[in-house]
């Protein structure tokens, strides 16, 4: 007995960078949610929160294919347009060919959406990994081709529309009767409902399919990268190259494969987005959302830099972003729209300072500022 009262006790394990930001982005999170449901109309209500979910499961999903890519050291910014070229040519196929089985006419474009992301994927990563091209001009070009394409398919939609007497040719609209069921489906959660004080009824919150989708993509993505060999791979390759190689990490490998699981996300955030609206309006679907996509990770603890992230954080990253712009959009205070990406760029400034500041202090024991942000004593 002396000698186990004796015996040192263990140190506690500090919290590992990962867990560190991602816990703050929660934190800020909840208290940006919580000053949302004090000060704007409609935040009380659990609704609100599903209805966050339901409109931007897109981009929930490629910010986890964005977070794969970031942990190894890469970057991929074709997603955007990876997802414009899906819906164009998803909606398309949809349209010139009619099948009648609803289930079959699903399943088939969930391939074809999986095969497009599968494309991008194999040829993006094919360029990184084993030519070793600068990622960041590879998915640039990645992204320009998949827009040029679906712009093409786009113009040639219309010629056809204009040819059959259309008159609304600038919004392709989805007519498979599956795709119209999908959109109309909504899963019904009676206990996060509220009383309506019209009439006294419950009207239940709804979460749509594409968000049931989302959900399930972060999970499986968490799952993939704490608890399998492929994710501890994809954590070392991003936190050191040449320790990986050393410790018998195929590189390339590694780093092929964060991109084809990128490029097959981002076709799967198409699907997502066709459940949602079923529509194809080239001018609105797909733009930005690699930097929206960019900036949630960030916002979510993950460095550009390689090593540390988390999807976890990266969707909590997604909803202060969205919950902001909301907040800004809903406010009667604010008036002017531009004020939406100067708060959204003002907050991923905020966390990329704030990351510095934190990796900064780990193991010293004081809170210190990062170099670049003393102001040093001038020296004669």
């Amino acid at each position: 007995m002396s000698q186990i009262l004796e015996a040192p006790r263990k140190k506690r394990e500090k919290m590992t960078n990962t867990m560190l930001l991602m816990t703050i982005s929660i934190v800020i999170f909840i208290a940006l949610y919580i000053y949302a449901v004090l000060n704007i109309q409609g935040f009380d209500k659990p609704e609100m929160f599903l209805n966050l979910i339901n409109e931007n499961a897109p981009i929930i999903i490629i910010a986890c294919s964005l977070t794969i890519v970031m942990i190894g050291g890469g970057i991929d910014i074709s997603v955007g347009g990876v997802i414009m070229l899906t819906v164009m040519s998803c909606a398309r196929f949809l349209n010139e060919n009619q099948i009648a089985d609803q289930t079959l006419g699903v399943i088939v474009t969930l391939l074809l959406a999986l095969g497009i992301g599968l494309a991008f994927g194999l040829l993006q990563g094919s360029l990184v990994s084993y030519l070793e091209i600068q990622p960041f001009i590879v998915t640039l070009a990645g992204m320009v081709l998949a827009k040029g394409v679906a712009s093409m398919l786009f113009e040639d939609w219309k010629v056809l529309q204009k040819a059959q007497g259309a008159r609304n040719i600038t919004n392709p609209k989805v007519l498979h009767e599956g795709f119209k069921a999908l959109k109309n489906l909504k899963i019904e959660i009676p206990w996060l409902g509220y009383i309506s004080p019209n009439n006294g009824k419950l009207i239940p919150a709804k979460i749509e399919i594409g968000a049931v989708i989302a959900v399930v993509v972060v999970i499986c993505v968490f799952l993939m990268l704490r608890y399998t060999k492929k994710g501890r791979h994809i954590y070392a390759v991003g936190g050191n190259q040449q320790s990986a190689m050393m410790l018998g990490i195929n590189v390339k490998r590694t780093r092929f494969f964060s991109y084809i699981m990128s490029g097959m996300l981002a076709g799967l955030a198409g699907f997502a987005y066709l459940i949602h609206d079923a529509s194809a309006n080239i001018t609105s679907v797909g733009v930005r959302y690699e930097m929206d996509a960019i900036a949630s990770s960030i916002i979510g603890g993950t460095l550009l830099t390689g090593g540390v992230g988390n999807v976890i954080g990266s969707f909590f990253g997604t909803m202060i972003l969205v919950t902001l712009k909301k907040v800004i959009k809903l406010d009667p205070a604010i008036k002017v729209s531009y004020i939406q990406e100067m708060a959204s760029g003002a907050m991923l400034g905020l966390f990329i300072v704030l990351q510095s500041i934190v990796l900064s202090t780990r193991g010293k024991g004081k809170m210190r500022l990062p170099e670049w942000l003393k102001f040093g004593k001038r020296t004669t």
